[in-house]
């Protein structure tokens, strides 16, 4: 049911904001921007990953690759990304619909700062064919997530 948690907690935490559900599938950034009408870069993907054993979410700018170098300043090691059966564990979302929005449990999140170059962002919303349109600020505000330098 992670489709309805993320819906549950925009109904607790904005319910302003709305889940879109489309017919067709978001599950890759150049499919959910062809399917909410906006550039590549808008999609805010949330990437999965450990440093050293506490899972960690990176939401990014949709072609943006994390850089390395950058996350092992940042964190004293270099990052681990978690295989699909961790990611659904950690996080309750499928691989493709992985958000920062209706976790199990709290997840330390961090927004890469090439979010910061749009008014709207629209990441994924707990399933393949879910995203939510949202302001990077606003995404910061309701998940407790903090900025970060770390895509190339």
């Amino acid at each position: 049911m992670s489709l309805q948690s993320v819906k549950d907690f925009f109904g607790r935490h904005a319910p302003e904001i709305a889940v879109i559900e489309t017919e067709a599938s978001s599950a890759t950034v150049a499919l959910a921007a062809e399917a909410h009408g906006v550039v590549p870069d808008q999609i805010a993907k949330t990437i999965c990953l450990r440093i050293g054993a506490e899972p960690v979410l990176v939401v990014a700018a949709g072609t943006k690759r994390l850089d390395n170098r950058k996350f092992k300043d940042r964190f004293g090691v270099k990052p681990r990304m978690l295989d699909a059966e961790e990611v659904l564990a950690t996080t309750s979302h499928p691989v493709g619909g992985v958000c920062p929005f209706g976790l199990p449990a709290p997840i330390k999140i961090f927004c890469d700062v090439s979010l910061q170059a749009f008014d709207e962002v629209v990441p994924a919303a707990g399933a393949t064919n879910a995203a939510v349109r949202i302001t990077p600020q606003r995404l910061i505000a309701l998940t407790g997530a903090e900025w970060a330098d770390l895509c190339q």
